[in-house]
């Protein structure tokens, strides 16, 4: 699987906007098993990690927010908004950093594994030592 930008349609009207995903469209190949909403303050970083197995998803709920995926050769960023319509699904081991540039910004994050804490990659150094043995 590759870093993919994953494209959402909105319906509007008057009272509102509707985003829908739907399982077979937008995340075919995608089986999910949990979410989770982050909460960030201003300036300051979220995540930091890799993940050896699991899959992410990340949505924009509310405010704005950096994300940045990086390999220890690669790095992409990107801009994460509510009003982007799209979502991030980031493939096993490619370490993300989230950083909230507005206070009370919600993230949301969909996963393809349960939580696992012997899948977390917690250091850069221990990522980079777990790549080099594949």
């Amino acid at each position: 699987m590759k870093l993919q930008l994953k494209k959402t349609n909105t319906y509007s009207d008057s009272t509102g906007d509707l985003i829908p995903f739907y399982k077979k469209n937008s995340l075919k190949n995608f089986n999910i098993k949990r979410f989770f909403f982050v909460y960030g303050k201003k300036k300051y970083f979220r995540a930091d990690h890799a993940h050896k197995k699991c899959s992410q998803l990340f949505i924009a709920i509310s405010g704005k927010m950096l994300l940045k995926v990086k390999t220890p050769t690669t790095s992409k960023a990107f801009i994460i908004e509510e009003k982007n319509r799209y979502g991030v699904l980031v493939p096993p081991k490619y370490w993300c950093s989230i950083k909230f540039i507005k206070n009370k910004s919600i993230l949301m994050v969909i996963n393809d594994r349960k939580y696992e804490f012997k899948d977390y990659l917690e250091t850069f150094n221990s990522y980079k030592k777990y790549l080099q043995k594949k």
